[in-house]
């Protein structure tokens, strides 16, 4: 048997499609970010929470005021939008075998002097799998200092741009924050897209 002849004895490994993060510019238009915040704020945004029963041990891993939308609050048009952008990035950027989004659209106003939400990762046990986070920024960046979502693959963050209707996806694994936004308020729409559990 000659050398080109013999057969390779390594794996046949795929490589990694992952990228750590995805974004897609002008998702929404300014009137459509202005119609969704009104929306928003009718829902009377009401303090977060973290799972942790106390609240002042909550406060101090996030500080928010979140209200959960859903297509029958005359948002049928932006679900659509967020799926046909999702399907699209995952596509291209990720590969990951997913379903669709089953719990809303969690609309959050962070408000200085402290607003923010700490590091963590946006995986829950028994409910149905995140696998893809999406973070819509709602107003514009001028509206208020600090804010800064940060992606974490290392010690240094990824810290996408916050254009007012930019979508940014990222894998729900990935530990992120919210930094403190020190003036303004800041508005933004997350919502996750769900799978099969990975293995």
């Amino acid at each position: 048997m000659t050398r080109e002849s013999t057969p390779n004895a390594s794996w046949m490994f795929e490589l990694d499609p992952v990228q750590p993060w995805a974004y897609m510019d002008n998702l929404f238009t300014r009137e459509e970010c202005e119609k969704i915040i009104e929306i928003g704020n009718q829902r009377i945004p009401t303090l977060a929470t973290t799972g942790i029963k106390d609240v002042e041990m909550s406060k101090q891993l996030r500080d928010s005021k979140i209200a959960w939308l859903y297509p029958a609050d005359d948002l049928h048009w932006a679900f659509l939008r967020v799926a046909s952008a999702v399907d699209s990035l995952n596509t291209q950027f990720f590969k990951f075998d997913v379903y669709g989004m089953v719990e809303g659209f969690q609309f959050t106003k962070y408000e200085a002097p402290s607003g923010y939400y700490g590091l963590h990762v946006d995986r829950v046990l028994n409910i149905p799998p995140r696998k893809l986070s999406v973070s819509i920024q709602l107003n514009d960046s001028d509206d208020f200092e600090g804010g800064e979502l940060c992606l974490y693959e290392g010690s240094e963050p990824i810290q996408p741009p916050m254009n007012q209707g930019k979508m940014v996806l990222f894998p729900s694994y990935t530990l992120h924050e919210v930094r403190p936004v020190t003036k303004g308020t800041r508005y933004s729409l997350v919502c996750w897209i769900t799978g099969k559990p990975f293995k």
